[in-house]
């Protein structure tokens, strides 16, 4: 019998966990030093020793981020513990069992998470024989903005340390780093998407999937010009010397302001159509190119993939600004315009969707344009550059609100994680969840751990000829990717960095 306080050594020093129903459970181990004072906007640093037992039965606190976008919000000038970069481990295990890892990347538009969320808890994972691991990493201005003195992505440069982390760590609390997973959803997936691309990231893991891929990959043009807005709000530059003094929760105030007058940039592009200001950048070094490109070139050819979306990705957007079913025919139009490819974009879509009306053209383009075709094609690319991928799509519906949700953003997450009852869970799957829900939870989470155990989830691979693809749904099946006329839209259009216009 395992302790009910289980004790690990590190390689930065011993850490004290919790035994938690049958999972030895630790949270809030540094992986890097906080990145504050003269680290502020650096590349994380490797944490130092310390002696003794560190108790980690708490988890580390978020970094800064939006509240305006449903994040727990920043840290206020009188917080001083600023150790957001932090592993959490479950291991169902003892330490010679060699487990596959699952490493997860949360989403949040690249301005909200944390490793802490209820939502991701690994425990219900963690049963089915992997060791989970989620962690923290920087976000909005903090870890995206485009600043001078300061290294693009820095949370991305994150996410290598957590993963160098886990590969310098994770044997000793039972996981095999030689079959690590790498997985995230919507941000996190465009993270998962962007290491894939990433020659710092190679070797560190060695399967990946990548849930909702949005399609916004900035120029580092775009970046700069979207950071200066921004500093812009405080009197300032966007430099380091400028804004390492600056007051986390004042930097998050003015990305904030800024993601809530994107539309009066009309020099963003379609980006200016969204609340997003950050994300990854193709700055040519960190980021050498955007991961369609990248895949398409061989880059991760040696890292099998299970990449996918949901049916309605976009209906949960609508939803929670109570904009459902009041979407006007301008809207529409406008939306179209702004996010349908080629020269005459919204008239293929309309002649594609002959009988939809203003709601379900605004929610299929913008669907397709910020995770649906995305996701498709870079499927579509890694296959194109030697690699092996496995394509899904989620059509079952949230029980929630009568189904108006649909298979709606988000919906995988609870699923995949086995939590209804935390978080998002608590909005997509109702007061009382059908016993369907359960299932498919089941058959999911089989599927992930299966993937990260021997590279098969249990559906054949992609290709670019009969393009078989996973549908997730009460009763799952396998069959041709289903939103054929969306693809055929989308086919020419070339997924890169988002410029800056003139």
């Amino acid at each position: 019998m395992r302790s009910a306080e289980p004790e690990v050594r590190a390689a930065a020093g011993m850490v004290r966990g919790r035994e938690e129903d049958g999972v030895a459970v630790f949270r809030g181990i540094p992986f890097a030093r906080a990145p504050v004072g003269g680290l502020r906007f650096a590349a994380p640093q490797p944490v130092r020793q310390w002696e003794g037992v560190r108790e980690t039965a708490a988890f580390g606190p978020p970094p800064p981020q939006s509240a305006a976008m449903g994040g727990r919000g920043a840290p206020s000038p009188e917080v001083t513990d600023t150790d957001w970069l932090t592993v959490n481990v479950w291991s169902p295990g003892s330490v010679p069992d060699r487990l596959p890892v699952m490493v997860w990347v949360y989403g949040g538009a690249y301005m909200t998470g944390q490793g802490g969320d209820a939502t991701y808890d690994g425990a219900v994972l963690a049963r089915h024989g992997v060791v989970v691991v989620t962690f923290n990493y920087r976000v909005g201005m903090e870890g995206f903005a485009q600043i001078e003195g300061a290294p693009a992505n820095r949370g991305l440069l994150d996410q290598v340390a957590a993963l160098t982390w886990v590969r310098d760590n994770i044997a000793a609390f039972g996981g095999d780093p030689g079959r690590v997973t790498v997985f995230g959803e919507s941000a996190g997936a465009g993270c998962v998407a962007s290491l894939l691309a990433m020659p710092r990231a190679a070797g560190l893991f060695q399967r990946a999937i990548a849930q909702s891929v949005p399609g916004t990959f900035f120029s580092a043009e775009l970046a700069a010009d979207i950071a200066g807005a921004a500093a812009a709000e405080l009197g300032l530059r966007a430099t380091v010397a400028d804004l390492a003094g600056v007051e986390p929760g004042r930097l998050v105030g003015a990305g904030d302001a800024v993601s809530a007058k994107m539309a009066q940039h009309d020099r963003w592009g379609a980006v200016a159509h969204t609340p997003m200001p950050f994300s990854p950048v193709v700055d040519g070094e960190v980021l050498p190119q955007a991961p369609w490109q990248a895949l398409a070139a061989g880059s991760a050819r040696n890292v099998e993939l299970i990449v996918g979306h949901n049916r309605d990705e976009y209906r949960l957007f609508l939803a929670l600004s109570g904009q459902s079913g009041q979407i006007t025919d301008e809207q529409a139009a406008t939306a179209l315009r702004a996010f349908a490819p080629g020269a005459d974009g919204p008239g293929a879509y309309r002649a594609a969707y002959p009988g939809a009306g203003a709601s379900e053209l605004y929610e299929r383009v913008q669907t397709d344009w910020l995770f649906a075709a995305p996701s498709q094609r870079l499927a579509q690319a890694h296959v194109q550059g030697g690699g092996r991928a496995h394509l899904y799509e989620l059509t079952w519906s949230s029980p929630a609100m009568d189904g108006a949700l649909g298979s709606c953003h988000v919906l995988d997450v609870p699923l995949v994680f086995g939590n209804f009852s935390a978080g998002m869970a608590l909005l997509l799957m109702g007061d009382t969840p059908p016993p369907e829900a359960a299932a498919l939870s089941g058959r999911m989470r089989t599927a992930w751990t299966s993937f990260a155990a021997d590279g098969d989830p249990g559906w054949p691979a992609y290709d670019n000829e009969h393009r078989l693809t996973r549908i997730w749904d009460a009763e799952p099946s396998v069959r041709a990717y289903p939103e054929e006329a969306a693809r055929l839209i989308w086919r020419d259009h070339e997924f890169s960095a988002l410029p800056l216009l003139a």
